[in-house]
This record gives C-alpha cells, sequence and structure tokens, in this order.
C-alpha cells in the first residue's frame, strides 16, 4: 500500500495525528490533505474530528476543500467520518446554524437536551448496536460493542435507512451511517482501543 492511498482531512484541529497513529499502528499509510492537489492519487479518504462544526467548515472553505470533498463523496469514492467529520456531512447544526454543512446527507446536527438530566456532553463508553452486523466494518466486532464517545450534537438523517449503528444516551441516535461506500461513526475509533483499531483496519481493508 502506497504512502498516497489513504488521506486524512486536515479541519484545522489538532488530533490529525492520534488518527495516522491509530492507522500506523495497523500498518497502514495515510498523508494528510491541506489543499486541493492533495486528493491525486487517493482511493480513501478519513475525516476526523475533534473540535466544531463552524470552525471546522470555516477551515475547509479556507482550504477550497468544500467542492472536491462534495465530488468526492458523490462520486461514492470511499470516505470516512469520525464524530465532526460525520456531522459536517449534513446540511446544517444546531452548534452553527449560520453554517452550511456539506449537505451530503439530508438531514440537521441537534443537541442533546440538558432537561433529561444528562451530562453533556456524552463522554466515555458507550454501547453500540449494528443495524447490519455482517458488514464488512464490523467484520471481527462482538454484538453490541463498546466504542469511546466525546459530543454534545449528533445527526438526525431523515433517512433512517442509512443508520448503520445506533447508541442510547437518553435517547437512541445514530452512531453511524452508511451510504455505498460513504461511512461515517459519532464514536472515535482512534480512542477506542482494540475494537477502534480493527474498525479502522476494516474501513481500509473493505475499500482496498
Amino acid at each position: 500500500m502506497s504512502e498516497a492511498t489513504t488521506g486524512i482531512i486536515d479541519y484545522g484541529a489538532g488530533n490529525l495525528l492520534s488518527v495516522i497513529n491509530a492507522l500506523k499502528s495497523q500498518g497502514i499509510p495515510a498523508r494528510i490533505i491541506a489543499d486541493p492537489d492533495g486528493f491525486d492519487g487517493l482511493e480513501r479518504l478519513i475525516f476526523p474530528g475533534v473540535g466544531a462544526f463552524g470552525d471546522s467548515l470555516r477551515h475547509i472553505d479556507e482550504q477550497g476543500l468544500r467542492e472536491p470533498l462534495l465530488k468526492w463523496l458523490q462520486a461514492d469514492k470511499p470516505f470516512l467520518g469520525i464524530c465532526i467529520g460525520y456531522q459536517v456531512l449534513f446540511e446544517s447544526s444546531e452548534e452553527a446554524p449560520e453554517i452550511e454543512g456539506l449537505g451530503f446527507l439530508k438531514g440537521r446536527v441537534v443537541r442533546f437536551q440538558s432537561e433529561q438530566q444528562l451530562k453533556i456532553p456524552h463522554m466515555g463508553w458507550n454501547q453500540v448496536d449494528f443495524s447490519d452486523p455482517g458488514d464488512p466494518l464490523w467484520r471481527g466486532m462482538p454484538d453490541e460493542p463498546y466504542f469511546y464517545f466525546v459530543h454534545s450534537y449528533y445527526p438526525a438523517p431523515e433517512d433512517k435507512e442509512l443508520i448503520s449503528a445506533t447508541a442510547d444516551y437518553g435517547l437512541s441516535f445514530a452512531a453511524g451511517i452508511r451510504k455505498g461506500n460513504v461511512c461515517a461513526v459519532q464514536f472515535h475509533p482512534e480512542r477506542s482501543q482494540d475494537l477502534g483499531l480493527r474498525f479502522l483496519k476494516n474501513f481500509v481493508e473493505a475499500t482496498a
């Protein structure tokens, strides 16, 4: 696998190296994509995520990455969104209502309600239920595994058929989606120990 096959989108936050190191531990080389020319020669994209919806999209726009990202998604090329990289796929977010999301998926990103007496952000390990346990992304996973979450907002897809995983935190929410070769999750595989590393490896192997 060449250095150019897996690209990590630079969205202006600081956890890029943690994702790269997680991939490296599985023998998967990757490089950071910071401008439109960086898409050349890639087989798959990963949009990781720690940070805010608005700030991330502002950085994407400043770097000229919105158009090539949308072209990639619309061409159904392999893509993995993580946390904010999941949320930006939608039209808008309550976190930054003035900022337009990528709009690749219909729906918006909403906040957990404090009146439910939940600690916000939702932070820590939580159980995930797969819509299709036979999906190659979940290969080698136990039933209802635990992954690590850190978020105050979650996507509410209009098309419920796209939901690939759910989790419960005061309510059942979409912990992941899959549309063709485009997949995204709210949890952080790079922080989810062995199962998270397995998930990243599954994504790369399924798109090789």
